[in-house]
């Protein structure tokens, strides 16, 4: 993990709605992930976008554990 490659974005739980930071790794590449929520617990499912030119982030998508992304 590269510490300079890592932005805080404002998201917002998609289960109880719940508004929270969620640190990206651009560095990483494009990828998908999970993480908890910090109120409910539940699996909130990531789908990171980076371009492979220029390494910024290009979206960053929020879904529930069975939605597909």
């Amino acid at each position: 993990m590269h510490e300079e490659m890592l932005n805080a974005h404002p998201m917002d739980c998609p289960y109880c709605g719940t508004g929270f930071e969620l640190l990206v790794d651009s560095s990483q590449g494009s990828h998908t992930t999970w993480e908890d929520c910090p109120r409910c617990c539940a699996p909130i499912q990531i789908d990171v976008g980076v371009s492979e030119i220029s390494g910024e982030l290009e979206h960053l998508t929020l879904g529930r554990d069975d939605d597909v992304i």
